[in-house]
């Protein structure tokens, strides 16, 4: 009897050793070549990279998977609490998989087998983190066996909580939703910690199979499995039985996530997705999760937005109605055909329509939708034929003479509103861009890069290299006013001719007027834009500091030193030219102009931040009457203070006296400056008030011209007019800002001299002190420096007098 115990035990641990060993071989061979675990201490699951306006507002949203990640300590315990009596009650207790469930799987399954019902599982979470960060979906023992040896090896590495911030981010809960917190939004609209008890349980039944549980499709089947969670969080004492059955009494309802509303910047936003790619890259962009304050003003962007457009509009209707975009017989099916036509890239108001018919006083037109409406000859009237080079034919007298029964026409509702009324519209074929920004710290407010995004992403703002004409030569007389010059200092306005040289044409610039003026004020030159003056101006103190000029102030970087650069012939764009004309007005500073303020990555650590001047007092929290912290200014000074205000004088004047005197009636203190190229091909509207600089270009993405009598004046201004008319709107008028070392005296706005008692015309002049006129000076005329009297000053003998 003893012997055969002893043999039985003696058996039983070689069975137990034969055993133990068959684990550890199975353990080392299915342990080999495992993933890296540790990799899941770096884990950042993808995130979505949130950019907002600078008030806060929602702009743009990047990423892969709608994920929102939510740290487990912020998570709400019922959540929580959901999951784990839906998926690993003994989550706190177990080493990583959970033996007695294992056994009660198996015992389960061979019963399920038995009556053909579905076999279950026992993975924990633990478990299903190794399946989901570390291995692939297959089915298959040997999956299981490397699933439940990670599982250890996770356990000995991380803490249960880190292992459950892994799992509920990660987790996949249907409904495009990657994690517990973009579910709770996806499904209800609500965060995590405003959902109902009945809610949590839902989410919690998900992980398991999302499509079989779908509220919509299958919400009988959902409802069950919500119930059965209730069921298994009371078992579990996380909530009492009757918390649950009336949690199970409420209806399965899912919300439709309200439509996230975004400010209408796309142009801005696809500057702002350029620059975080090109700072942190694909990945992260799409996966990083950053929270993104740009420097964007919604209320100034939406009125950049309107007045550009409508200034484009303004100058295609000037320029004649190209026809229609379509045209068919008139039949039956008319709507259909009609809805089958593509339509153009327009802003949102537009709409394609068909002539049904039409008399002597409008149209009778039809929509897609089977809809009908009116034009009225008024609304149609400013469609003259459109003609080569930009002409125009003449007025239509009736209907007839613009649009034909079967015409296909864009309309848009008429101005003043009444239903069914409608104007007759077109896509226009000019573009333009324009831009605002903080002249102190380079921020850019708005920025609008076209008449439409749709219709085309090209940024003209930033991407569009064009010759900014006169709206250069500010930087021309600035160099001069550097160079010993005052804003009183005489130049010849005359014929000017340069030999380019044997076989080449004489270069021969002319005004804009094609007239001479004699001798005239520096001032008189930039406000009446006078090309002579200003090549004169050029030629004397030499192109190389012209050239020099436009490489500080970032204009151009690379800029031969000819003399035809002087009259804008050097291509730029429109950002860098706004940025440049901002330097003018804060004194002289210099500014990097920027669509980001601030960048934080997904734990709220900033990242980068524009403004980068120290100052240690601005983090104290609270404020106990201390004096405020004095920030430093580390701006470089690109030209002194004292000539940037004198430049920024005489551009005042280019608004009060000048080509820029249809802004005067904003009342507000304004200066800024036209631009027009060779043949009209470009015009540009640059200028500024004393805490905004704003620019704006239109032209044609192949260059061509804009037509006769189209300039700078006629095409740019007016956008700049209504832009700034509303964003000023309200705010306190501010005079420009007078630097110490000026002077304010008063001359003669014609001949620069001091002005006598009682004498009109007068204005403040900006100089030096000690460079005030007491009389007639010399007068610029080529580049020798010579200085004679009045006689020979008549007689016009050239030189510098």
């Amino acid at each position: 009897m003893t012997r055969a115990i002893a043999a039985t035990f003696a058996g039983l641990v070689l069975l137990a050793i034969i055993g133990a060993g068959g684990v550890l071989l199975v353990l080392y061979h299915f342990g080999q070549d495992l993933p890296d675990y540790q990799q899941l201490a770096h884990y950042e699951p993808p995130t979505v990279t949130r950019v907002h306006a600078g008030d806060g507002s929602l702009l743009a949203e990047y990423a892969r998977e709608k994920r929102v990640f939510m740290p487990v300590a912020a998570i709400p315990k019922p959540v929580i609490q959901a999951f784990l009596a839906a998926e690993d009650k003994t989550f706190y207790r177990h080493s990583g998989v959970d033996l007695p469930g294992i056994l009660r799987a198996v015992v389960t399954n061979v019963v399920n087998y038995t009556t053909n019902r579905r076999p279950v599982g026992a993975s924990t979470i633990t478990q299903q983190v190794a399946k989901n960060f570390l291995l692939s979906n297959e089915l298959s023992v040997e999956r299981k066996i490397r699933e439940a040896i990670l599982a250890f090896r996770i356990e000995r590495a991380f803490t249960k909580d880190q292992i459950l911030e892994l799992y509920l981010n990660e987790i996949y809960l249907g409904f495009g939703s990657y994690g517990v917190a973009a579910a709770a939004l996806n499904y209800f609209d609500k965060p995590l910690d405003e959902l109902t008890l009945a809610e949590t349980a839902f989410l919690a039944a998900l992980p398991k199979a999302p499509n079989n549980y779908h509220p919509v499709r299958n919400r009988k089947a959902a409802t069950a499995r919500r119930n059965w969670v209730l069921g298994r969080m009371a078992a579990d004492g996380f909530i009492s039985p009757t918390d649950a059955e009336f949690a199970a009494s409420q209806p399965l309802t899912i919300r439709t996530r309200s439509e996230t509303r975004f400010v209408s910047a796309e142009y801005f936003a696809e500057e702002v997705r350029r620059a975080l790619m090109a700072r942190y890259g694909e990945a992260g962009l799409y996966e990083g999760g950053l929270s993104v304050r740009t420097t964007l003003n919604p209320r100034l962007q939406d009125i950049a937005q309107k007045a550009l457009r409508r200034g484009i509009e303004d100058y295609d209707r000037r320029h004649g109605w190209r026809g229609p975009i379509d045209h068919f017989k008139l039949r039956f099916d008319w709507a259909e055909r009609l809805a089958r036509v593509e339509r153009p890239s327009y802003p949102g108001d537009h709409e394609l329509a068909l002539v049904l018919a039409h008399d002597e006083l409008g149209a009778d037109i039809g929509f897609a939708s089977g809809a009908r409406g009116y034009i009225p000859m008024d609304e149609m009237a400013w469609a003259r034929p459109w003609r080569n080079g930009q002409r125009v034919g003449k007025k239509p007298a009736q209907p007839g003479q613009v649009v034909r029964v079967g015409d296909v026409i864009p309309v848009v509702p008429a101005s003043d509103g009444s239903p069914g009324i409608y104007s007759l519209s077109q896509v226009p074929d000019v573009d333009g861009a324009i831009i605002a920004l903080d002249p102190h710290t380079g921020r850019i407010l708005a920025l609008v890069g076209g008449y439409s995004f749709e219709g085309s992403e090209f940024n003209r703002a930033t991407q569009a290299r064009r010759q900014p004409g006169s709206a250069f030569k500010p930087f021309v007389y600035g160099a001069a006013l550097e160079n010993g010059f005052t804003p009183s200092s005489l130049v010849l306005d005359a014929p000017f001719v340069i030999d380019q040289g044997p076989g080449r044409a004489k270069w021969k610039p002319a005004n804009y007027t094609k007239r001479f003026y004699g001798p005239s004020t520096l001032r008189l030159g930039i406000e009446k834009s006078r090309n002579l003056m200003t090549v004169r101006l050029a030629q004397f103190i030499g192109m190389e500091s012209v050239v020099d000029y436009a490489r500080r102030f970032g204009i151009v970087d690379e800029m031969p030193e000819l003399l035809s650069m002087a009259l804008g012939a050097g291509e730029t764009t429109l950002l860098q030219l706004t940025t440049a004309y901002a330097m003018f007005v804060n004194g002289g500073k210099r500014i990097v102009p920027t669509v980001l303020d601030r960048i934080q990555d997904r734990y709220g650590k900033t990242v980068f931040r524009h403004d980068t001047r120290p100052c240690p007092d601005c983090r104290n929290i609270r404020w106990h009457r201390q004096a405020e912290p004095e920030i430093p200014d580390t701006r470089p000074q690109v030209i002194e203070a004292s000539t940037a205000y004198q430049v920024v004088s005489m551009l005042q004047g280019v608004v009060q006296r000048g080509t820029g005197r249809q802004l005067r009636d904003v009342g507000r203190p304004l200066a800024g400056k036209t631009g027009t190229t060779d043949d009209a091909f470009d015009t540009w509207f640059i200028g500024f008030s004393p805490d905004l600089a704003v620019g704006v270009y239109v032209g044609f993405d192949r260059p061509k011209s804009l037509g006769p009598r189209e300039q700078g004046a006629s095409v740019a201004a007016p956008i700049f007019k209504q832009f700034v008319s509303e964003a000023l709107a309200g705010e306190p008028v501010i005079p420009f800002r007078v630097p110490p070392g000026i002077r304010l005296v008063r001359v003669n706005a014609q001949s620069g001299l001091p002005a006598r008692p009682g004498e009109r015309n007068v204005i403040l002049e900006a100089f030096r002190p000690g460079s005030e006129p007491a009389g007639q000076g010399p007068v610029l005329d080529g580049p020798g420096s010579y200085v004679i009297d009045e006689a020979t000053l008549q007689a016009g003998t050239g030189g510098l007098y």
